[in-house]
Formats: structure tokens, C-alpha cells, sequence
């Protein structure tokens, strides 16, 4: 059986929780206190962050490898795409994400109030960009769930957490955002930390 540990309020743990459920496998959870860690999950992993897999002699961090990791060892329902061409796409857009994204999150939890407002700007400028896309699709890669929605989710549904206000044009994200957070295996993967967020 596999063990994630998870942060109860981590959007990368989230990430990996989302894949879990989606997939209806056995597993088992190990939350995580993200203020006051286990002495172990640092022997797990050497920078001492969640979320961390383990599976047998097998121990995996970061989010993005742990869920291309699961997805092909359970490869039903398939979130990455099977043409390796639309794969690289796919990569790639994760990659952005986390650069033009996910980067600004530790500053929203940990910066200054400057460095705070800036990032609540980067995001939300990023996120009125790709907000279009949905007017004419249902999701990231068109009409097929993938990880590329699993990555964004968890920052949709901490947006009002995050403080960062969409304007009225992000309307088709917003829909597609409710879509995500629709889905049962979303719902099945949020701690209680994180249904508070949205309280």
C-alpha cells in the first residue's frame, strides 16, 4: 500500500491526494502538522517537506513526480495524455505553472506585505490570461480531466484564502474552477483545513 505524507493545508500535498482519489486506490494518509513536522518525514525526504510517497523501498517528493509516478503505475483513468507530443505539452504547462504560479504562493504565506501584494497581482494576472480557454473547452486539454487540472485546483480553491480577487472577464475560469471542485474525488481529498478555506 502506498503512503502519502500530507500537509492537511499543502496545495502540492492536495495535488497528490486529488490523483490518489481520482484513481479509487488503497493508500493511506500520514497528515502532517505543517508547523510542527515528524521526526521521521525528514529521513523520508532531505528537505524535510511534504508531501512525500512512499511505496515499498520506493520514496518520492514533490508533487508533480509523485503524480506522473502513480498515474503510470495505476494508468486508469489516464490524467497524463498517452501521444508523447501532447505529454511534452503537458509538462511543459506544469512547469510554467509552477514558475508563473505556484513560485508566488511562498511569498503570499511568508513574504512581506509588498512582496505579498506582488504576488496576489502575478497571480491573478496569470490566471486572467488563461481564463479565455474555458469560454471554449471544459478543461486544461479540452474535453478530458487531467493533471494539468489537478496541479490548478488546489489554487483556485484558495483564492479567496489567498486574497486575490478575479475580474468579472475570469467568469469562464471561475466555472470551470466550480467544475473541479465538483468533482467526488476533489471533494473526497480535501482535509478539513482546507474546507474551512472556502468558510
Amino acid at each position: 500500500m502506498m503512503t502519502l505524507y500530507s500537509g492537511t493545508s499543502c496545495p502540492f500535498s492536495q495535488r497528490c491526494r486529488i490523483v490518489l482519489h481520482e484513481k479509487g486506490m488503497d493508500f493511506q494518509v500520514i497528515d502532517v502538522d505543517m508547523h510542527n513536522k515528524p521526526e521521521d518525514l525528514a529521513a523520508i525526504n532531505p528537505y524535510n517537506k511534504v508531501p512525500a510517497l512512499i511505496e515499498r523501498d520506493l520514496v518520492l517528493y514533490e508533487a508533480n513526480i509523485i503524480n506522473e509516478y502513480i498515474d503510470e503505475r495505476f494508468p486508469h483513468p489516464q490524467l497524463m495524455p498517452a501521444d508523447p507530443v501532447m505529454r511534452a505539452r503537458a509538462r511543459l504547462l506544469l512547469h510554467n505553472f509552477e514558475q508563473e504560479l505556484f513560485a508566488e504562493i511562498e511569498k503570499l504565506e511568508s513574504g512581506t506585505q509588498k512582496v505579498a501584494d506582488k504576488a496576489r497581482v502575478e497571480i491573478r494576472d496569470n490566471l486572467s490570461q488563461i481564463a479565455p480557454i474555458f469560454a471554449k473547452q471544459k478543461y486544461m486539454l479540452g474535453e478530458e480531466f487531467s493533471m494539468l487540472d489537478v496541479a490548478i485546483a488546489p489554487l483556485l480553491w484558495r483564492l479567496d484564502h489567498y486574497g486575490i480577487q478575479l475580474p468579472k472577464q475570469t467568469a469562464p475560469l471561475l466555472k470551470y474552477a466550480e467544475r473541479l471542485f465538483s468533482r467526488p474525488a476533489f471533494i473526497d481529498a480535501l482535509t478539513p483545513s482546507e474546507r474551512v478555506m472556502r468558510k
